[in-house]
């Protein structure tokens, strides 16, 4: 696109945002602007274990505080998160993924995560992964500001079968201990609820 042809879709983009979002014309062409990424995460992420959340003087001075210890516990982040980054034209997917998984000091390899973009056609959801070297506000420019038509997700970068290879021996420890503890609380569930029909039965006779 032209710059003019830059300058009228952001307009256009900008007349419909309602959540004061905006994008921002630069002199040399490029924009700025915001999008949302849904973290849809179904495996654990590993992260430093002890190290307090980033205060707003660590990002500022850039302290990467995963760096202040060795120690790495993992755990399971909410499916509902949604972050919201503030990028420019020239941002790749892979500088997204880079980025988000440093707001969230998550220490695992980039190369395990992808980003999709998820759209909505005669009421189906579909994912379609984004190229590294794809630019996700470009997209977002061309699609508007509804998410509904267009929103971006993290997901787990899945080729097939999951490379345990990747995984360092505590990480793998760490998901034993998760899927341990998630057996035995089945277990509890399944073992309450036949409780529940017994005492049912019991009071019936």
């Amino acid at each position: 696109l032209t710059i003019q042809e830059i300058k009228q879709k952001i307009e256009k983009y900008n007349a419909k945002v309602t959540n004061c979002l905006l994008m921002k014309l630069n002199d040399d062409g490029t924009y700025t602007g915001f999008i949302k990424v849904h973290l849809k995460l179904r495996r654990p992420v590993t992260v430093p274990a002890g190290i307090r959340p980033q205060s707003i003087y660590d990002a500022l001075k850039e302290v990467n505080l995963a760096n202040m210890t060795d120690k790495r516990t993992s755990f399971y982040l909410p499916l509902d998160a949604i972050k919201q980054l503030h990028i420019s034209s020239m941002t790749t997917v892979s500088e997204v993924i880079q980025g988000l998984l440093k707001k969230f000091m998550v220490v695992d390899n980039p190369q395990k995560f992808a980003l999709f973009k998820e759209m909505r056609k005669d009421g189906q959801v579909l994912f379609q992964k984004l190229p590294l070297t794809e630019y996700p506000l470009y997209l977002r420019l061309l699609a508007g500001p509804d998410t509904d038509v267009l929103s971006f997700v993290l997901k787990e970068n899945d080729t097939g079968e999951v490379e345990w290879d990747a995984f360092s021996i505590p990480e793998l420890q760490n998901f034993l201990m998760i899927l341990d503890k998630e057996e035995k609380d089945k277990i509890q569930q399944v073992q309450r609820k036949y409780e529940k029909f017994k005492q049912r039965l019991q009071q019936t006779l």
